[in-house]
């Protein structure tokens, strides 16, 4: 695997970037893929006839998740929202009793691009469930005494153990993402989380620990517009930092990340889940209710629980592209050794 991952030169990464922004510049609009849908499907209601159609789909579901568009241009009003999720958050409850009461350990992790509404969602999900069996853990970047360790220990010692769930925002695949766009790790040092990391994960499956894994997926156009938003709002400014901002123009590169991470790590025994995330709310609603139907609790209501909208709860089969997780390491001067 090392010798598909080369060094490649600035002038070949500028060539890529170019193409990359022309493919992007040239994309067909969904109008344009799907005409008959002009009318309803991108003006319109959340439960129209013909969004319906296109949930029955897999092939229509699957090119709009390649083209990476979002599905609506509607939102879901307030009152249907606070409704839906309170309905939602009760089952939470349930979930957490059942949880105590047998001795579960559930793992819960929320990846994605900065600002695709992973905190927001953790934030719903945490809010009525008790906090002394449920815990979110959102770890700053390694200290001088962690960046000696094992790259995974630091988030080993917060594993949960009988009766108790954890939710982690971000979690070990910065590695995956972040570091390897930025350069805050070695190819040496990447290819050995890709090695380890699915093994890791079996382990954590075999030792009873549920193991659930989204991946929020925000368009680059929402993605400008939220940064803008938390420039503007006093309140939100400690959201940005250098590496948020530079995630703007390196979106390519985080792309092929994330689709190499998937290639890697999405395996059978702990797979990854993609969520919408242009629409914060009809995410976290459809997140929680993935979540829930995949749970085998007692007293369910099934008419809450159901099956999430396909349109917006994908897999990395419907995303990643043909060789993708070939592609060069992108840093030209990166050492081949740990320091």
């Amino acid at each position: 695997m090392s010798s598909d991952l080369k060094v490649v030169t600035s002038a070949k990464k500028e060539e890529n970037e170019s193409k990359e922004t022309a493919k992007e510049e040239s994309a067909p609009t969904i109008a344009e893929t799907h005409p008959e849908l002009e009318d309803s499907y991108l003006g319109g209601d959340y439960s129209s006839s013909t969004i319906k159609k296109l949930r029955e789909s897999p092939e229509s579901i699957g090119k709009l998740f390649k083209e990476g568009k979002y599905p609506y241009t509607d939102r879901i009003d307030r009152e249907t929202y606070d409704t839906e999720k309170k309905k939602l958050q009760i089952e939470l409850l349930k979930v957490q009793n059942w949880v105590k009461m047998t001795g579960q350990k559930i793992v819960v992790i929320f990846e994605g691009r900065d600002a695709a509404g992973k905190g927001g969602t953790i934030k719903r999900f945490m809010e009525h469930l008790n906090p002394r069996a449920a815990k979110v853990v959102a770890l700053e970047k390694p200290t001088h005494h962690e960046q000696g360790q094992w790259y995974f220990q630091r988030y080993i010692e917060h594993l949960p153990t009988r009766g108790e769930i954890l939710f982690l925002d971000r979690s070990w695949y910065n590695r995956a993402g972040v570091e390897r766009v930025m350069g805050f790790c070695t190819q040496v040092q990447y290819l050995e989380f890709m090695r380890q990391c699915p093994e890791l994960e079996q382990m954590l499956v075999n030792s009873h620990i549920k193991l659930f894994k989204y991946y929020f997926s925000v368009t680059k156009k929402e993605q400008r517009a939220r940064f803008v938003s938390r420039e503007h709002d006093v309140l939100k400014q400690w959201k940005l930092s250098p590496v948020d901002m530079a995630a703007v123009s390196m979106w390519s590169e985080y792309t092929r990340a994330k689709e190499a991470m998937f290639f890697y790590t999405d395996t059978a025994a702990c797979p990854w889940t993609i969520i919408k995330s242009d629409d914060k709310k009809r995410a976290r609603l459809n997140c929680m209710q993935d979540f829930l139907s995949r749970l085998d609790y007692p007293d369910k209501d099934l008419d809450v629980v159901s099956t999430p909208d396909p349109l917006i709860v994908g897999s990395p089969s419907q995303v990643i592209r043909k060789d993708v997780h070939l592609d060069d390491w992108p840093h030209e001067k990166t050492k081949l050794s740990e320091d």
